[in-house]
């Protein structure tokens, strides 16, 4: 076989290898760089996919700038969190599916024990002044923080509705605003509605029915996990987080917020701030929140029950559904319904901000909030720096009094 011929990029830096063999990669190689990202991944999505670009692109040659953005591609299409998929697809390529299982958890694993050691922090029953004051300092820029995310995907997102049409791209942006600041726990069938829309409208264009793409009956789990104990509670929450993630974490936040606060009342409205803090500020996967949510509900094992299950949907997707994901970008349906639920998705990331911005209970957070957006938008900074920024403000705010008794 020909040597394959090294990989160019004209905006990096540092020069990229050639493209090498992944045998080279063995299990351990796998536990410690995947580990590594896990470790010092912070930043959400932006960073993740920087880290392994590097590591996979760059410093290894085990994937092409193709097959990494292809595989960034089908990640995307995938419900769920799509930077974790990537990194579980990532070393699937490299390392087959002991490696994918490996990589996975090595990426997640980081993350969660951070955050379940803030979550204990954070929720115990009685913390000092200091630490309330972080939690509803770093809690008021939250609201920011899901413009901002959402602000980011507008481009791109609008940039791809020339091709399908840019009047429905804004309607389904609108709807999902609305779903998320009003009707929170039904947000799931707006994203699926709009998408279903998109895809009728995309077959008829075809000259196809749609009939039969919902001949397949729907059930409810819902009633399943009704009285069945609070771990099972846990483990239905966690699995809608896993399943509905489309777009980032900022997507069901509304959902889990009415779930934690409304339904189950594991939290206080103020508490489930800092769980969505504590997500952006911990290193991995920012849907790590749901742990913070698990942790209130049923203590360390309720934390780790609901990692767990929001999780795995994205290790099967991967395990047995990545040889299939050339085709999955290929099928027009797919691509059809995505091009309806990603911008409702993108709308229902900025609509999240509404709900969190009225959790606020204290009128200083309210400044917090507003100085949070400047740094994001006028001055540019991090996502993580700017949610630190926000906690040591509260913490002044707090030793000088002004935080209220909880």
């Amino acid at each position: 076989m020909p040597a394959r011929r090294p990989v160019t990029r004209h905006d990096e830096q540092e020069p990229v290898m050639p493209l090498s063999s992944t045998q080279d990669a063995g299990l351990g190689t796998v536990l410690r760089e995947w580990g590594r990202i896990g470790c010092v991944g912070f930043g959400g999505p932006p960073t993740h996919i920087a880290l392994l670009r590097k590591l996979c692109v760059q410093r290894r040659g085990w994937l092409s700038d193709q097959e990494f953005e292809d595989a960034i591609a089908a990640c995307n299409l995938l419900p769920g969190p799509a930077s974790t998929q990537l990194a579980i697809f990532t070393a699937w390529r490299v390392r087959g599916r002991v490696g994918a299982l490996v990589g996975g958890a090595a990426f997640i694993v980081p993350g969660l024990i951070v955050i379940l050691a803030l979550a204990a922090l954070f929720l115990t029953g009685s913390p000092p002044a200091w630490v309330r004051g972080a939690g509803a300092g770093a809690g008021a820029a939250v609201a920011a923080v899901a413009v901002h995310a959402g602000v980011g995907l507008i481009p791109a997102g609008w940039r791809r509705a020339a091709a399908t049409g840019r009047v429905r791209w804004a309607l389904y942006v609108v709807a999902g605003v609305a779903s998320a600041a009003l009707v929170g726990p039904w947000l799931v069938l707006v994203l699926l509605g709009c998408g279903l829309i998109e895809l009728s409208v995309n077959r008829a264009r075809r000259g196809e029915s749609t009939a039969a793409l919902f001949a397949v009956p729907v059930q409810s789990w819902a009633a399943a996990a009704a009285g069945a104990g609070v771990f099972a509670s846990v483990a239905w929450v966690s699995l809608k987080v896993g399943m509905l993630s489309y777009g980032g974490g900022f997507v069901i936040i509304p959902l889990m917020q009415d779930d934690a606060v409304n339904t189950y009342g594991w939290m206080t409205a103020g508490e489930f701030l800092n769980a969505v803090a504590l997500g952006q500020v911990t290193p991995g996967p920012v849907v790590q929140t749901v742990a913070v949510v698990g942790y209130a509900a049923a203590g360390l094992a309720g934390g780790i029950l609901a990692s767990l299950v929001a999780f795995t949907p994205s290790f099967l997707f991967i395990l047995f559904g990545a040889k299939h994901f050339d085709r999955l970008r290929g099928n027009p349906n797919v691509r059809a319904f995505l091009d309806g639920a990603g911008p409702a998705a993108v709308g229902a990331i900025l609509g999240s901000a509404i709900p969190l911005a009225l959790s606020l209970t204290q009128a200083w957070q309210y400044a917090v909030l507003a100085g949070a957006g400047v740094l994001l938008f006028v001055f540019r900074r991090g996502v993580v720096t700017t949610i630190l920024v926000a906690a040591g403000a509260g913490t002044v705010l707090a030793l000088a009094g002004a935080l209220l008794p909880s």
